[in-house]
């Protein structure tokens, strides 16, 4: 996108040590902060990884499940399960600042223009994570973690009862998984919008393709979810609603061609 001939960039001209200094000093917070993150993270990561499984644990619980445990098999197991939950959970709360970070070292090479298009993207991404995450958490997992569990049978008439015993490493992996495509998939409204915005993509383009986006995003649902209908249809059905605000967004955000 060509800037206006009013706009003007902030930076100032400095000599390549310089430039190296400060990529370093935001290197330095960035680190420092996921470090300070990951330490409290570790220390609460019993708390956290009980509140990932809180899910699973009320389904059990309103099945009569009684006394329901989660097991690993290898020594080293649970610790580094606890250590995953650490750095999930340190990338989640330190991304604020090294996402500051990058944007103070970026920013002053850019036109105010481009800085006045990019920032309300920045803004969305991470409460459209949050939202996308939170629809999984909330709304997903109870769903799904009962038609798995409903694949149990009970003792009784001379079968062998099958019985879940959830490994504490699988469980966090799936459950790592199902966050991240969620939220994720919840970045298409700011991935679009902003390819719009910069004239890569058309708003006519995003319509004329909209069979071709659901069909799409049927696939992508079924790559990154379990294979269960019920995540599948879950994170396919808020990306089709996504898709369409997104063309309202483009609309919105697409500079207006002047009328000759």
């Amino acid at each position: 996108m060509p800037p206006e001939p009013e706009d003007t960039i902030d930076d100032k001209p400095m000599p390549l040590i310089d430039h190296l200094l400060e990529l370093r000093r935001r290197l330095l917070w960035s680190v420092g902060a996921f470090g300070v993150c990951f330490a409290v993270c570790y220390y609460f990561s019993t708390q956290i990884y009980g509140f990932l499984a809180q899910p699973l644990a009320d389904i059990l619980v309103s099945q009569g499940g009684g006394e329901r445990r989660m097991i690993f098999t290898a020594l080293y197991e649970a610790f580094f399960t606890y250590l995953k939950v650490a750095f999930f959970g340190a990338v989640f709360f330190s991304f604020p600042m090294w996402a500051t970070q990058l944007w103070l070292f970026i920013a002053p090479g850019l036109y105010k223009s481009e800085k006045k298009a990019v920032t309300p993207f920045l803004v969305a991404s991470p409460f459209l994570f949050v939202a996308g995450a939170a629809l999984a958490y909330y709304f997903i997992f109870p769903l799904a973690w009962k038609f798995f569990i409903s694949f149990e049978t009970a003792p009784g008439d001379g079968g062998i009862p099958v019985q879940l015993e959830a490994k504490v490493s699988e469980y966090l992996s799936l459950v790592m998984q199902m966050i991240l495509a969620f939220g994720l998939a919840f970045q298409m409204p700011v991935a679009l919008t902003l390819l719009c915005r910069v004239g890569i993509l058309q708003v006519e383009t995003l319509r004329k393709g909209r069979r071709y986006a659901i069909v799409g995003i049927f696939v992508v649902a079924a790559v990154l979810t379990p294979p269960d209908i019920i995540s599948q249809v879950g994170l396919a059905v808020p990306m089709i609603i996504l898709y369409e605000l997104s063309i309202w967004a483009a609309i919105w955000m697409t500079p207006k061609k002047p009328k000759v």
